[in-house]
């Protein structure tokens, strides 16, 4: 077996293909209104499908408020650097920061994703 990419629900699949594929200079190899599709220079493939009822997940968690229940780790060589890119995306940086040498951010469509220093 050999895990080759992971999905991701959104209300913008064709708008946050755009925003990984800048986010981590890969391609968006597919995009309709239900489904889009990201190659990364690393091999992984971030899909992003169309959930018509999707909610922004609260991070961190509250009662009652939709939950992330997944969020990609991105290594980076240079976190100050990576930050500075992600904004520079359309990332927005979370107001809770529980590592020093991790950063957690959302994307476009409020999902959460964390970069750390490899």
């Amino acid at each position: 077996m050999r895990l080759t990419s992971v999905t991701v629900g959104t209300s913008q699949p064709v708008a946050l293909a755009a925003f990984y594929a800048r986010l981590l200079g890969g391609t968006v190899t597919a995009a309709d209104e239900g489904w889009a599709q990201v190659r990364t220079p690393g091999g992984l493939t971030v899909n992003l499908e169309l959930e018509r009822e999707f909610r922004r997940p609260v991070w961190p968690s509250e009662p009652g408020a939709p939950v992330a229940t997944q969020h990609l780790d991105i290594e980076v060589d240079d976190l100050d650097a990576a930050v500075e890119h992600a904004l520079a995306c359309g990332a927005v940086l979370a107001q809770v920061q529980p590592q020093d040498d991790v950063r957690v951010l959302f994307d476009p469509d409020g999902h959460p994703f964390c970069l750390f220093l490899g």
